[in-house]
C-alpha cells in the first residue's frame, strides 16, 4: 500500500477490525456486481470508495430518464448510454485506482460461471428471478459468497448466502425456483428512491465484511425493511436439506 492509499483509506485503517491487513484484503479483492441500477448503484459506489481492487459491473441495459430518480451511478447526460459505461466513469471519479470491468450483457451459462469463479464476492443487484437463480446456482457450484438484495415499493430485503458454511442456506432454499412466486418490478409497481440506497448500501457493507473477514454477516438471516414505518425485522433462515441446488448430490 503506497502513501496515497494509506491516506485515502486511513479511516478504515483506524478501525481495529480492519486495519492494514483488512484494507489490503479489500484492495486485492474482486467483486462481481450483477446489475447497475437502483441497488447496484450505491453498492458499487461504496465498494469503489472503500477500495475494492476490481469491480466487475454487469448490466445489459442503457440509461433511461426514469432511472435517474434512484440509480445514482448515472446522471442526466448519461441517458442513452450503456449503464456499465456510465457506471464505470462514475466509479473512476470516486476512485481512479479501482479497476472497473464493464460487461454490457446479461451473464449466463459458462460466462456467468467463469465470472463467479473469478470473484471474491458476488452481489445480486438484479430485478428478476431467472437471473437470481442462475447466479445462486453458480455461487453454490463455485462456493462463493452471495449478497442478495431486493427493493420494491417501500419494502426492502437483504441476505447473505454463503455455502462455505455447511449450515448456510442458498437462495433456492428461500425462494424455490419454479414455485408460483409473484415477480414484481419497479417499472410497474414503483419504488421509493432512498430505499434502493438503503438496501444497496447494506449489500456493500455485507460484501466488505465478507472480504475483510470481520463481524457477523447476514448468512442464515433475512433482513426486512419497511421504509414507511422505518421498521427492521430479522428472520432466521434454515437450509433445506432436500434443496436440489445446495443439498446432497
Amino acid at each position: 500500500m503506497n502513501d496515497e492509499q494509506l491516506l485515502r483509506y486511513s479511516r478504515h485503517i483506524l478501525l481495529d477490525q480492519i486495519g492494514i491487513e483488512g484494507q489490503t484484503r479489500l484492495l486485492e479483492a474482486r467483486a462481481l456486481v450483477i446489475g447497475a441500477g437502483g441497488l447496484g448503484s450505491p453498492a458499487a459506489l461504496y465498494l469503489a470508495a472503500a477500495g475494492i481492487g476490481t469491480i466487475v459491473l454487469c448490466d445489459g441495459d442503457t440509461v433511461d430518464l426514469t432511472n435517474l430518480q434512484r440509480q445514482i451511478l448515472h446522471h442526466t447526460p448519461s441517458v442513452g448510454r450503456p449503464k456499465v459505461e456510465s457506471g464505470r466513469d462514475t466509479l473512476h471519479l470516486i476512485n481512479p485506482d479501482v479497476d472497473v470491468i464493464a460487461l454490457q450483457s446479461r451473464l449466463d451459462g459458462e460466462r456467468l460461471d467463469a465470472e463467479v469463479a473469478a470473484a471474491t464476492v458476488v452481489l445480486d443487484c438484479c430485478d428478476n428471478f431467472a437471473t437470481r437463480h442462475a447466479v445462486n446456482r453458480a455461487c453454490v457450484r463455485r462456493a462463493k459468497p452471495l449478497v442478495s438484495g431486493a427493493a420494491i415499493r417501500f419494502d426492502g430485503q437483504i441476505s447473505v448466502f454463503d455455502r462455505r458454511r455447511a449450515d448456510g442456506p442458498c437462495y433456492h432454499c428461500l425462494f424455490p425456483e419454479g414455485e408460483d412466486v409473484e415477480e414484481v418490478r419497479c417499472a410497474v409497481m414503483g419504488v421509493f428512491a432512498p430505499l434502493t440506497g438503503i438496501v444497496g448500501t447494506m449489500q456493500a457493507a455485507e460484501a466488505l465484511k465478507l472480504v475483510a473477514g470481520i463481524g457477523e454477516t447476514l448468512n442464515g438471516r433475512l433482513l426486512l425493511f419497511d421504509a414507511l414505518s422505518a421498521d427492521w425485522r430479522s428472520i432466521q433462515l434454515a437450509r433445506d436439506p432436500a434443496c436440489p441446488v445446495c443439498g446432497p448430490a
